[in-house]
């Protein structure tokens, strides 16, 4: 079943390209002491392939200005069914500073709570959810494996929040 637009967004825990767990939740307000972080939930097919370094790049150069006047309250988490060791290598060589996380195991599991794993190819499409600092999916888009997403609407949905 597909996550929408007001739904409270599954939470997840997976390791980031450093092996260290990141838990959804713990962006929501009520577990940063009533200052939570609105988060940009990236889902992307695969490290290394093309249109998926050409996202991430602009994400990590634009992301000073995603959240516009509140940049500081923006979290970027960026889903692939890759391992940690495959995203270690790639966030190196990219340079990104935001977490990778791998939903290797179960295989695409995060992925499929949100509707936007392909079955048939074993992985991500290009999904992305807003979620506010209670939780709440704000903002979708999901688009084909090789469709790149345009991060202005990113800017426009954070803004209306």
């Amino acid at each position: 079943m597909a996550v929408e637009v007001g739904d409270v967004a599954p939470d997840f825990e997976l390791k980031d390209q450093h092996g260290t767990p990141v838990k959804l939740s713990s962006f929501r307000a009520a577990d940063q002491g009533g200052r939570g972080k609105n988060v940009v939930l990236v889902f992307y097919p695969l490290a290394f392939s093309g249109v998926c370094t050409g996202e991430l790049c602009q994400i990590r150069d634009e992301l000073p200005t995603l959240g516009g006047d509140s940049a500081d309250d923006v979290q970027v988490l960026a889903v692939s069914v890759d391992s940690m060791y495959a995203l270690r290598a790639w966030a190196d060589q990219e340079k990104y500073q935001f977490p990778l996380l791998a939903d290797f195991w179960p295989h695409g599991g995060t992925a499929q709570r949100y509707g936007v794993f392909d079955e048939t190819k074993g992985l991500a499409l290009r999904g992305t959810f807003i979620i506010d600092t209670e939780g709440v999916v704000r903002w979708k888009v999901v688009n084909a494996i090789p469709d790149a997403r345009d991060i202005d609407e990113y800017r426009k949905a954070l803004a209306g929040i």
